[in-house]
């Protein structure tokens, strides 16, 4: 009886497909290929999470200008910022 597992991306996930993987990883593979995770870095230095606390009236003002700007509101608030305090 073939067991099931489930799927990844839409790949059913078979004892056939966990060998091939285990294979693969067994014999080296090439770092190069590896696809880099999470967000890519917006400067030099790691980014550090700072939170802030908005009212309702400037979480829609934000959101607003964001789509106006056709970006997201952390750019926004970074822009702001640089603005404001002259960096």
């Amino acid at each position: 009886m073939r067991k099931r597992y489930g799927t990844s991306g839409g790949v059913e996930i078979t004892d056939a497909v966990i060998e091939r993987l285990a294979d693969e990883a067994e014999s080296g593979f090439d770092h190069a290929k590896l696809h880099q995770r999470g967000r890519p870095p917006i400067g030099a230095a790691a980014a550090k999470v700072t939170q802030v606390r908005l009212p309702p009236d400037l979480t829609e003002a934000l959101a607003q200008r964001a789509l106006r700007d056709h970006t997201g509101p952390s750019e926004v608030i970074r822009k702001a910022l640089r603005e404001y305090l002259d960096v």
